[in-house]
């Protein structure tokens, strides 16, 4: 009967991430250091907004379009940049649906489409169902440095997009203003568009700021920003998130996302608009407690032996390195410290995509492993008493 499935369909299969939460499942007690949600309670305001808007029946297909208006400013506020919320804005049903509206929106098959190496995965899936062509460029470890020579090789007359995340899943990594600026020149002279993931725009640590590639000379109008707001407020299950594009673009992310999910969420759009015009203090707040457990969990981890070359600069992933003397590749380590401490955590193998010819290459990405510590205090310590205890 697999005859039957579309050959875009078979290229999907379970991932490893998937894979090793069954086999947590299996396991009593365990702690989810993999995925990347909170485990603790999102915020009271806005949930109570959300209730609010679900009694006063707003349970049906919806456009706020104060929403809308809101990200208009806060891209005025955050970057500069002037939006027109009614056209450069299209609300859609997370992160990852604007992102693949996006690819839907401006790929066709056959264009080539230039990513990061590692990355997340859902790039790839989108780019490949659109009949697109991934082309890696491999960032260099231990800090991701971005080689500028490979990067700009790795156009063709092909070429259509640039992806860009940053702050970055899973390595931490903010790309900084030179290597943005690299990016906007070569879209710039080649006549690219980028799309970029921002979800952790708020999420990031040492007094380092995002930038976002639009505010770039010449970078706006041929620059579609996804995020969401999941990451910020901790409701990765309401499904909000949206895509800021010029107006012809975002005109057809909408009709896109009309045709595959109609609205996104109404009583969430409605509580996303409360959360979004909160207090300024907010945002810092969550930045001081991310850090912090940044700090806890590099502290935690380096402690029992395992490399930390590079200490994440957002988001709230760390890219640890397994311990030095370990002869175990990336899966089989997380399978150990399944078994034997409870604690689930990412093979980094998984976030690697491009082909390698170098086997000291191929060894490297099989000796990283993501750790989620997005998690309360209570959790972080429950996991290092695991973890030290095993």
């Amino acid at each position: 009967m697999d005859k039957k499935l579309s050959s875009v369909a078979k290229t999907f299969t379970p991932s490893t991430i998937q894979e090793l939460s069954h086999l947590a499942q299996s396991c009593q007690d365990t702690i989810n250091l993999a995925e990347g949600f909170p485990d603790f309670p999102a915020p009271s305001h806005i949930k109570d907004a959300a209730v609010s808007a679900i009694n006063s029946d707003f349970n049906q297909y919806r456009h706020v379009q104060g929403l809308c208006d809101h990200l208009a400013r806060i891209m005025k506020e955050m970057h500069g940049l002037d939006v027109d919320p009614a056209t450069d804005v299209a609300v859609c049903c997370g992160q990852t649906e604007a992102f693949a509206a996006a690819v839907f929106a401006v790929i066709d098959p056959g264009d080539e489409i230039v990513l990061f190496d590692p990355s997340y995965e859902t790039y790839e899936g989108c780019i490949r169902m659109a009949g697109g062509i991934p082309v890696y460029v491999e960032l260099d470890p231990p800090h991701w440095t971005l080689d500028l020579s490979k990067f700009f090789e790795s156009f063709s007359h092909k070429t259509k997009a640039v992806v860009l995340n940053s702050p970055q899943n899973p390595t931490g990594k903010v790309f900084s203003e030179d290597e943005l600026e690299a990016i906007a020149r070569a879209c710039c002279s080649r006549d690219c568009l980028a799309i970029t993931d921002e979800v952790y725009e708020h999420i990031t640590y040492d007094n380092i700021q995002h930038i976002s590639l639009a505010t770039l000379p010449g970078m706006q109008e041929r620059t579609i920003i996804t995020s969401s707001l999941s990451k910020t407020f901790s409701v990765t299950g309401w499904r909000i998130g949206w895509a800021i594009a010029p107006a012809f673009i975002a005109s057809a992310i909408r009709n896109i996302h009309v045709k595959v999910t109609d609205s996104a969420p109404a009583p969430f759009q409605e509580a996303a608009l409360v959360a979004l015009r909160g207090p300024k203090e907010y945002f810092e707040s969550l930045r001081r407690e991310y850090e912090s457990k940044r700090d806890y969990i590099v502290k935690l981890l380096g402690g029992i032996g395992f490399q930390i070359p590079f200490k994440p600069q957002g988001s709230f992933f760390l890219f640890a390195k397994i311990p030095e003397n370990s002869l175990l590749s990336d899966v089989e380590y997380v399978k150990e410290l399944i078994e034997q401490a409870g604690v689930v955590a990412v093979p980094g193998c998984g976030f690697f995509h491009s082909d390698l010819s170098s086997e000291k290459s191929n060894n490297c990405r099989r000796r990283y492993i993501r750790f989620a510590f997005c998690k309360s205090s209570a959790t972080l310590a429950a996991a290092a008493k695991k973890l030290m205890s095993r």
